[in-house]
């Protein structure tokens, strides 16, 4: 059996929280396992889903590598999301930080070719 991910984010109010991640992440979940869940599909085996959890929201910090940083951060701009914060490492990494309502972090990094 390959290797699955499955990075999770407890979030306080699932309607809301859906409705931002689908922004985040340009479209609707891959799949839904019941009321308060929601699924996206990062990559073959990779996943990354919400889950309303009101009394431990927030807190995850998550990190998605991506080939091209500023497509990604220009694509999520084109829905009406900007980063929170932007990083840049001496090794010329950089990652742009975007938090949801809860404060869960997710973050697109990239790194130099």
């Amino acid at each position: 059996m390959p290797l699955e991910l499955f990075a999770g984010n407890r979030v306080s109010d699932f309607a809301s929280a859906k409705a931002w991640y689908e922004r985040l992440m340009g479209g609707e979940p891959a799949f839904m396992p019941n009321d308060i869940e929601a699924v996206w599909a990062l990559d073959e085996h990779r996943w990354l889903y919400i889950v309303e959890d009101p009394e431990r929201a927030g807190h995850a910090v998550n990190t998605i590598l991506v080939d091209d940083l500023d497509a990604r951060v220009a694509d999520i701009a084109s829905r009406g999301i900007e980063p929170t914060e932007r990083e840049e490492y001496d090794s010329g990494a950089r990652k742009a930080l975007y938090h949801d309502a809860d404060g869960n972090e997710i973050g697109f990094g990239g790194v130099p070719g």
